[in-house]
C-alpha cells in the first residue's frame, strides 16, 4: 500500500469513527423530545438541511445545482436512500427502545458487503468478514426479544438499515465526486414529506432546541463525516466501523435514563466492538479492478 492510499485509509477511518461517535446521541436527545414523532423527524431534519447547506455552500466549488447535475441518477438515488433511511431512524426510536433500533443496524456489513460485492466488484477482505462475523455474534445476543417489541420495532430499523447501505455503496461508486450535496437534498425531501403531519403546537422551546442540536451535530455533521468516509473506505468497512454507533448509543441511554441494558446486551456490545476494533486496525485490502486515485479527506467538491 502507497503512502497516499494510507493516509487516504486512516482519514476515512477516523470519519467513519467520528460520524458513528455523533449519530450516537440521538437516542439520549430524542428521549428528551416531547413534540409528536413526525414533528421529530422534521424539526431534525430541517435544522440538518440548513447546516448542511451551509457548508455545500462553504465548500463546493461548483455550486449545489451543479454538483447536483454532475451525480445523475446516481445523486437521486442517495437522496431517496438517504431521505428514507434518516426518516424513519427517528420515527423507530418512537416504537421501540434505542438499543433495539441500534441493535438491528448491526444488519448493515451485511447489506453493504453483498451490495459493494454486486455493484462495485469489491472483495470482501478475510479480516471483514471475521468482523461481520463478530458482530453478527454480538448482535444475536443482544437483540434476543426483539421480535416481540412489534412489527414496526424491527421493520423500521431494517427499512432504515437497508436504505443506509445502499447510500454507503452508491457514495462508494461515485467516489470521484462529493455526494455532500446530495445529503443536503435529501435533508430537504425529509423536511418536506413530514410537512404535512406536523403539528407545531407539540414542539417546546426546549425541543427546538434539540432538534438544532440534532439536525446541526448528530445529523448534519455525521453525515458530512459519512460522504468522506464512504469514498475512500470499501463500503462493507464503512459499515463495520459505523456499528461503533450501536455499542456508544446505549450507554448515553443507560447512563442518563432507566433504558438499562441487560447481561445478554452487555456481551454482545463487548463482542461488536471487537468486531470495529478488528476492522479499524488492519490494512486496507487491494480490490480488484481500475481504481480512482484517493481522494483527500478535506476535499468536498
Amino acid at each position: 500500500m502507497s503512502d497516499a492510499a494510507r493516509h487516504a485509509t486512516r482519514n476515512g477511518r477516523l470519519a467513519m469513527i467520528l460520524a458513528a461517535i455523533a449519530w450516537s446521541s440521538a437516542g439520549v436527545l430524542q428521549r428528551e423530545l416531547t413534540a409528536t414523532p413526525a414533528t421529530q423527524v422534521f424539526g431534525r431534519a430541517l435544522f440538518a438541511f440548513l447546516s448542511l447547506l451551509i457548508l455545500v455552500l462553504l465548500t463546493d466549488r461548483k455550486g449545489i445545482v451543479s454538483s447536483l447535475r454532475s451525480l445523475g441518477w446516481t445523486g437521486v438515488a442517495v437522496i431517496a436512500a438517504l431521505a428514507l433511511s434518516s426518516g424513519t431512524f427517528l420515527l423507530a426510536l418512537n416504537y421501540t427502545t434505542v438499543a433495539n433500533v441500534l441493535f438491528l443496524m448491526a444488519t448493515a456489513p451485511v447489506f453493504a458487503a453483498l451490495l459493494g460485492w454486486a455493484v462495485l466488484g469489491e472483495r470482501i477482505a478475510p479480516r471483514t468478514w471475521l468482523a461481520m462475523g463478530l458482530a453478527a455474534g454480538g448482535v444475536s445476543a443482544m437483540v434476543a426479544g426483539t421480535l416481540e417489541a412489534g412489527f414496526l420495532a424491527v421493520a423500521l430499523p431494517l427499512v432504515m438499515t437497508a436504505a443506509f447501505a445502499l447510500v454507503i455503496v452508491l457514495t462508494r461508486l461515485r467516489r470521484d465526486v462529493s455526494m455532500l450535496p446530495a445529503t443536503c437534498v435529501s435533508q430537504a425531501v425529509v423536511a418536506l414529506v413530514w410537512l404535512p403531519f406536523i403539528s407545531l403546537g407539540s414542539a417546546t422551546g426546549e425541543d427546538w432546541s434539540l432538534f438544532f442540536v440534532l439536525g446541526t451535530f448528530q445529523v448534519g455533521a455525521g453525515l458530512a463525516l459519512l460522504t468522506i468516509a464512504a469514498r475512500l473506505l470499501p463500503a462493507a468497512e464503512v459499515a463495520v466501523l459505523s456499528l461503533l454507533e450501536i455499542v456508544i448509543g446505549p450507554i448515553w441511554v443507560w447512563l442518563a435514563y432507566s433504558e438499562r441494558p441487560n447481561t445478554a446486551t452487555f456481551i454482545g456490545g463487548v463482542v461488536v466492538a471487537a468486531a470495529v476494533v478488528v476492522q479499524a486496525t488492519g490494512s486496507r485490502p487491494t480490490t480488484p479492478g481500475p481504481d480512482r486515485q484517493p481522494v483527500a479527506a478535506a476535499e468536498t467538491g
